[in-house]
């Protein structure tokens, strides 16, 4: 009784449609994907732009040299030391909240921040750009560049993140194809096990023995 008992699952397993692994699959995944969205605080982003600006002693190339140095050295320490000053969080915040990028074309440099608050995103994005400046401003008269503002991050009016019906999809997708991959492993059922009695031989004919 006890061996037919635990091969009870396996039976239940074998006997179930295809498709109910992939819809079970789906339907969790979604689930999850969908409540994750919900709970997640959204992420707001917001960007500012400086330029660098050739003074009389020096090019367009040279520009475009010291914005590639500036967009590598924005957020380090002595920026981002002055920076936390006007954004309001501390320095290992900006570390985190902070990115930069440049153009291999254009002089320019862009201060991307990251916030589960939209004016906070806009305000530490400005006050990077703003501490860039004056750090650069400072050695212009070696290097014959200028930093200037572009354009100032404004607060975003929508969240960059993942809504609750992109994850919610994506989770499906997941859910999916873990069913998918479960049917593949999935223990097939055999000619044995179609439910039909076993057939009885039926007794031998003496004209069979002989």
């Amino acid at each position: 009784m006890t061996e037919i008992r635990q091969h009870l699952p396996l039976s239940r397993a074998k006997a179930l449609p295809a498709w109910t692994l992939l819809a079970a699959g789906a339907v969790t995944g979604g689930l999850l994907g969908g409540a994750y969205g919900v709970v997640k605080s959204p992420t707001y982003t917001a960007t500012s732009y400086v330029i660098a600006v050739p003074t009389d002693k020096a090019d367009s190339a040279t520009a475009l040299g010291f914005a590639q140095a500036y967009g590598r050295v924005a957020t380090q320490l002595a920026v981002l030391g002055d920076a936390q000053v006007w954004a309001g969080v501390p320095v290992k915040t900006l570390q985190s909240s902070v990115q930069t990028a440049t153009s291999p074309d254009a002089p320019m440099v862009a201060v991307t921040a990251t916030s589960s608050r939209a004016d906070l995103a806009a305000d530490m994005a400005n006050a990077v750009s703003r501490s860039l400046t004056v750090h650069a401003n400072d050695a212009k008269a070696d290097t014959h560049v200028e930093l200037q503002t572009f354009a100032r991050a404004i607060k975003p009016t929508a969240p960059t993140s993942a809504s609750a019906a992109v994850t919610g999809l994506v989770g499906a997708s997941a859910g999916g194809l873990l069913g998918g991959l479960l049917l593949l492993v999935r223990p097939r059922r055999t000619t044995d096990e179609t439910g039909r009695p076993a057939s009885v031989p039926s007794p031998a004919t003496a004209a069979d023995v002989l």
